[in-house]
């Protein structure tokens, strides 16, 4: 009997872009001497249309090049879910000091970022934001990121970014406009520009949840047999990542390369060892928003 040749698991047919264990964080990740440095504004929503009943934290990052735009210019946006995980000067993504350090460069164009926590079915928030609320509270989350629908994309072009926009002038082209998230929070910004690509182009997946959880699963077969949409995607995982009841992370970032790749996207995935947590994708954040927000393809 002929013996077969031993096939490599699908995951080892991916670059391995991150191969340590431990994130090394490059000099666009730590504060330099002489980089002006953008202001942080934490703000509460609680009229939510789109969800009614939650009441949600969100901050608002403008960054010290906009006081230069002249009064007919407006700022590009870039909206990150699970606001708390990315608002931090200090942990794993540190998006504030990478913010500051690429647009002072040049690397990035002017963009006010704001960074959204999902709602609580509450009237008073928790005293600090975090993954996991006071038990009093009842997280939205699942129910706002997992779900295949426009709803979210609602919350955020008809409430939140005109809410923004009372204070800073925000562009409406698409194509300047780019959304990020990690886990859940990374399928919802896939959603969001999925649902509203008249709202946004760029997406960011750290980690992204494609599994069962709502249906999520069905999108790399949805890409293949949709005529392709202007959207350019960035995902990152890795190899250690979540295998549950809901599915495998790592097979199912890979599942939506392919099918990005095979219907023509502007892609790029960054495929490491690491688990489901923000530490890879917060060590290629600086070179991943370099490559969201180049001019060319």
């Amino acid at each position: 009997m002929r013996t077969l040749p031993c096939l490599l698991p699908l995951f080892l047919a991916a670059p391995l872009a991150w191969a340590a264990a431990d994130p090394t964080y490059g000099p666009e990740s730590e504060r330099k001497p002489g980089v002006p440095q953008g202001k942080i504004t934490g703000h509460v929503w609680k009229d939510s249309k789109a969800f009614p009943g939650t009441t949600r934290r969100y901050w608002v990052y403008v960054p010290a090049q906009y006081a230069q735009l002249k009064p007919e210019q407006k700022a590009c946006v870039m909206v990150f879910q699970d606001g708390h995980a990315y608002v931090g000067e200090k942990g794993d993504f540190r998006t504030p000091v990478v913010l500051d350090n690429l647009i002072g460069a040049g690397d990035m164009p002017v963009t006010v970022a704001v960074f959204v926590d999902p709602g609580l079915k509450a009237d008073q928030l928790p005293d600090k934001p975090g993954w996991t609320p006071k038990a009093e509270t009842r997280s939205n989350r699942s129910f706002e990121y997992d779900t295949l629908s426009g709803d979210y994309a609602k919350l955020i072009l008809d409430e939140i970014l005109p809410e923004v926009g009372k204070t800073v002038r925000l562009t409406g082209n698409p194509d300047e406009r780019a959304i990020c998230g990690i886990s859940s929070g990374g399928i919802c910004a896939f959603t969001a520009a999925w649902q509203r690509p008249d709202g946004f182009r760029k997406v960011m997946s750290h980690v992204g949840s494609f599994t069962n959880i709502r249906g999520g699963h069905v999108y790399p077969s949805l890409i293949r047999k949709t005529d392709a949409k202007p959207m350019r995607v960035f995902l990152q995982d890795g190899a250690g990542d979540l295998d549950n009841e809901h599915g495998s992370w790592p097979l199912a970032n890979q599942e939506m390369a392919a099918a990005l790749k095979f219907k023509g996207y502007d892609h790029k995935f960054e495929f490491g060892v690491g688990g489901h947590n923000g530490k890879h994708g917060g060590a290629v954040l600086p070179e991943a928003l370099r490559w969201l927000w180049r001019k060319s393809q």
